[in-house]
């Protein structure tokens, strides 16, 4: 049977439409993400992740959110060079979404079901990020304040 998060669908910020069952097998971390925020620099440490273990099967995938006082205000391309140019990112990025609320993206509606928080359902703030294992299957939510390296031991458990 196939997992609930491979039949979702996200639009890359190149625009184009995605499946997630293109990373079935695979271990996935998604992150809501933006560029002005106190936990930006975890863009860093995420690309540093994705080097390192992307090739034993991991995947990290990028949502810009604006929800969290408004600091993700760039469009899709200045979102894109600017994690590029600063942080060298090659993990896939994904088209600015909304996580909470009646317009959350259906990729984070799931996740914050099937993972709730401290605070509920409801995700606190940039850089939340939750851990999906090779069956699709979320494993794992972290803080936003949680730095990506302390995530290397639950990401070699499941890779």
């Amino acid at each position: 049977m196939q997992s609930e998060f491979y039949k979702l669908k996200a639009k890359t910020i190149d625009g184009k439409e995605e499946s997630m069952d293109k990373y079935t097998g695979k271990v996935v971390l998604v992150v809501n993400t933006a560029s002005k925020c106190g936990f930006t620099p975890q863009y860093e440490e995420l690309q540093k992740l994705y080097s390192e273990y992307k090739d034993a099967g991991l995947e990290i995938l990028g949502f810009p959110c604006d929800q969290f006082a408004h600091q993700e205000p760039g469009t899709d391309d200045e979102i894109r060079n600017f994690c590029s140019l600063n942080f060298g990112v090659t993990f896939p990025l994904f088209s600015k979404v909304e996580v909470n609320g009646s317009d959350a993206h259906p990729v984070f509606k799931y996740l914050s079901d099937a993972l709730p928080g401290v605070i509920g359902k409801k995700i606190k703030w940039n850089f939340t990020k939750f851990l999906i294992n090779k069956n699709g299957t979320p494993v794992k939510r972290f803080a936003p304040k949680t730095e990506p390296t302390k995530l290397i031991d639950d990401i070699k458990k499941l890779l």
